[in-house]
């Protein structure tokens, strides 16, 4: 564990967390480029040549301000968001929990930003070093969340190496029914429209819920290849409240992430794989700590994996510990490159 992941620990979770981000800030210009990739770990994906499958997930960057510092510390790709057209302030607070004893946290943040304006000056003013990401989501009081995503997608997508498209959430009330079959047609559709139209080809990716059952993941891989986006992340935080979690504070409401997310996320990875083939890419993310973890998401089907929890209990030094598991584990395997490890538990 890093000596500064610790530190940060004493302090209440949202004011580490605001603190680690400032800390990236002033430290950012200081920080060597890692230089720990080569041609095993890298892949293509949507369109894309990733140096590594590592990812840092939705929810940490929320507002687009250190990506590249990230990308520095040894991300292959950095996600930011959940973003939305109007400044909000997210749910009442406290809304972040740490459950030391599972590994875990439960958030309720509700889309908390300082919207889609304040991202897009910030970004369109840095180096662009590294893959990014612009993870979009609706407004809470908005009468109309599927215009959200068409009005945040305008704005952002030129900024982006690629768009995801956050449904999932359980923190804001009645947005995961975004996931049902129709209304997802009609989002989906709306947004390849708009890109059509202004003749962009930035990647389209949906991040899905882990708490869905068969029927809906049938409806999810059926209108996500017909509306001919390129990719899924599976999955967002889980609503459900495993038995074996220990902590005091596990009966929070919000999302569960970490450790006790890892099994059920990599299930639905899994099952989605085999529904979509080799039609759309798929991101691995949930309960990710380690190269074995990374490593099962990949053999499972995803091409590229995400975290953030993990990087809470572990520090920044995490990403060169889970590259170099990664590289030992597909070497044992016989495998020359991380993507001809791509669902291999499935064939």
């Amino acid at each position: 564990m890093d000596v500064g992941a610790a530190l940060l620990r004493r302090l209440p979770p949202e004011t580490a967390h605001r603190a680690t981000l400032r800390l990236t800030r002033l430290t950012a210009p200081f920080l060597p480029a890692a230089t720990d990739d080569d041609t095993a770990l890298a892949i293509d994906a949507f369109g894309l040549r990733f140096p590594n499958p590592i990812g840092l997930a939705a929810g940490f960057d929320k507002n687009g301000e250190v990506p590249d510092a990230m990308a520095k510390l040894g991300f292959g790709f950095v996600e930011c968001g959940t973003v939305t057209p109007r400044p909000q302030t997210g749910n009442p607070k406290p809304r972040l929990f740490r459950l030391s004893e599972d590994r875990a946290v439960i958030n309720r943040m509700g889309f908390n930003n300082a919207g889609m304006d304040a991202m897009a000056a910030r970004l369109g003013r840095r180096e662009r070093r590294g893959i990014l990401g612009i993870n979009i989501g609706a407004n809470k009081d908005s009468t109309d969340r599927i215009a959200d995503y068409r009005i945040a997608f305008g704005k952002l997508a030129p900024l982006a190496d690629y768009v995801a498209v956050n449904i999932s959430s359980p923190n804001t009330p009645g947005l995961r029914g975004l996931q049902s079959r129709e209304e997802l047609k009609r989002l989906l559709g709306l947004l390849t429209e708009e890109r059509a139209r202004r003749g962009w080809r930035v990647p389209l990716l949906l991040k899905i819920a882990p708490d869905v059952d068969e029927a809906a993941m049938d409806g999810i891989a059926e209108v996500t290849i017909a509306a001919g986006i390129e990719g899924l992340i599976a999955t967002n935080t889980t609503i459900a409240r495993p038995p074996v979690l220990k902590s005091a504070q596990a009966s929070e409401t919000g999302g569960l992430s970490g450790a006790p997310l890892f099994a059920p996320s990599t299930a639905v990875l899994r099952a989605m794989r085999q529904r979509v083939g080799t039609r759309l890419a798929l991101v691995g993310a949930g309960g990710i700590s380690s190269g074995a973890e990374a490593y099962a998401k990949i053999r499972a089907g995803a091409s590229l994996v995400q975290l953030y929890t993990a990087l809470v209990f572990q520090g920044p030094s995490l990403i060169a510990r889970i590259k170099r598991e990664l590289r030992t584990l597909l070497a044992q395997d016989g495998f020359a490159n991380v993507a001809d490890a791509v669902g291999t538990d499935l064939r």
